[in-house]
């Protein structure tokens, strides 16, 4: 891959990234963090990469970025709850919350490898095949962890999400 090429892979690439950095971490500074983390990873390697493969790759690279941080986030976690301060706890949903909060809330309940699966299909559009590419999966484990990740939702939104 030429330098070109990368700079048109980062045009096309960035906001999809960014989209799905977000989802995963729900805040802005931590996305833009892991697509900056992703590219500068794509960058040490896009001499090596394919074209046609490009954006495949670098969103496995954005996965393995966040899975990290959500092992750094666990780390810390556990190092917090060894403190004697107070935690905020979080809120239960109330009649105030947006269906786009309830969806939020269900899909942070999801394991990471399955809320990734999920944001790839339905979010992003990918096929079974790019997601397999993105996660290490074959085409079959794929589809079963959307369908898992797609039950488990239905069950979590089945409830009323408003009295949980």
């Amino acid at each position: 891959m030429t330098s070109d090429e990368y700079n048109q892979c980062v045009e096309n690439c960035a906001d999809a990234i960014y989209r799905f950095a977000f989802r995963h971490l729900r805040t802005e500074d931590d996305a833009k963090e892991i697509v900056q983390l992703s590219f500068e990873k794509f960058w040490m390697k896009h001499t090596e990469i394919n074209v046609e493969k490009a954006k495949s790759y670098l969103f496995a690279i954005a996965n393995n970025c966040i899975v990290d941080e959500f092992r750094k986030r666990k780390f810390t976690a556990g190092l917090d709850s060894l403190s004697p301060n107070d935690h905020p706890k979080t809120e239960s949903i109330t009649p105030d919350h947006t269906i786009k909060e309830i969806l939020q809330k269900a899909l942070e309940e999801l394991t990471p490898l399955l809320r990734t699966v999920l944001l790839l299909r339905d979010y992003e559009g990918y096929t079974y095949a790019e997601i397999g590419e993105v996660t290490n999966l074959n085409e079959s484990q794929v589809k079963v962890y959307i369908f898992r990740a797609r039950q488990t939702m239905k069950i979590k939104l089945g409830k009323n999400p408003l009295t949980a």
